[in-house]
């Protein structure tokens, strides 16, 4: 389905295909011969997602991109990009030929450079940078820049790595203490759903909609 959102309308190449209950949201650009699969979410809310040349975006992935936060986050995935299934991809940069795996989450800021790999169930945190061909080992964190591996056991090393990510604020633009959990996603959930009642005023389209 394609829904027209805050005026702006997706957008896709004559040679790519969207499966029909794919959603499309916004300001899109689907590219040639990109395939869009069952089930996927593309959500551009203020900001814009782009998909490239040849990339495929399986069944039950998520991009959205973002207008909150310490600045605007598009989705961009250049060309021969492969997203896996239930992988959620939001406000970050995918350079050319990575592949993300099922089950994998890359958050705001981050940046995948070329030939990236981020296997199965990984999380690659916000403001990271994964280095060119990067291996990321399934079910493991990667946060910094440059990218710097954290696995499920090294629980310390993990919140550090999450605090000084600074998520909060490249997602939702919140600054409160990362101790005060409760003020901080009180504060998320506010910013999101003050982005997402945009969705109030959605037009779906039809073809032929002018």
């Amino acid at each position: 389905m394609l829904i027209r959102h805050r005026g702006a309308e997706p957008t896709v190449h004559e040679s790519a295909y969207v499966a029909p209950n794919a959603s499309l949201v916004g300001r899109i650009v689907v590219g040639p011969r990109a395939r869009i699969m069952y089930g996927a979410v593309l959500d551009a809310e203020g900001s814009s997602v782009e998909v490239g040349e040849s990339c495929v975006v399986a069944e039950h992935a998520v991009l959205r991109a973002s207008a909150i936060g310490d600045e605007e986050r598009p989705v961009r995935l250049a060309d021969h990009v492969f997203v896996g299934p239930h992988a959620t991809v939001l406000g970050c940069t995918v350079e050319r030929c990575c592949y993300l795996a099922a089950n994998v989450t890359v958050l705001h800021g981050a940046r995948l450079g070329p030939g990236a790999s981020i296997a199965v169930g990984a999380l690659v945190h916000a403001r990271t940078f994964v280095p060119d061909g990067f291996f990321v080992p399934p079910h493991t964190l990667a946060a910094g820049d440059p990218a710097r591996v954290v696995t499920p056991d090294q629980r310390e090393e993990a919140a550090a790595a999450v605090r000084d990510a600074g998520f909060a604020a490249a997602a939702f633009g919140v600054s409160a203490d990362w101790e005060d959990r409760p003020r901080r996603y009180e504060a998320a959930t506010e910013a999101r759903s003050a982005e997402f009642a945009a969705h109030r005023d959605d037009e779906p389209l039809t073809p032929g909609t002018p």
